[in-house]
């Protein structure tokens, strides 16, 4: 059986991502046709998901886990900054979404 897995850059992976470069920068990127996943193994980029309830392979959903605490603890020290453009109630909703999308993976 072949399992579906994370890319490795779990947070930089998906349209929401993507669709973010494009508008910032005006340049399209081409998707990956192969990518070293959250298990360090290379898969085509076709049996990656972004979505928790997809990913089979154990060890991709642990690593998104990390990811997603690792973004949330992030995210939460860049509201708490002198000067920070990010207020401390969008990075409470963005921390909130990582820690719940880490749960689900760890789920």
């Amino acid at each position: 059986m072949s399992h579906i897995h994370v890319d490795r850059k779990v947070l930089e992976a998906g349209a929401v991502y993507r669709n973010l470069l494009v508008a910032s920068t005006g340049l399209v990127p081409d998707e990956p046709t192969v990518v070293t996943t959250g298990c360090g193994v290379e898969a085509p980029y076709a049996q990656t998901s972004i979505r928790p309830e997809s990913v089979t392979c154990l060890p991709c959903r642990e690593h998104a886990a990390a990811e997603h605490l690792r973004y949330a603890d992030q995210v939460s020290r860049l509201a708490r900054m002198t000067g920070s453009v990010v207020s401390a109630e969008e990075a409470g909703e963005a921390a909130r979404w990582a820690r719940e999308t880490a749960a689900k993976f760890a789920g």
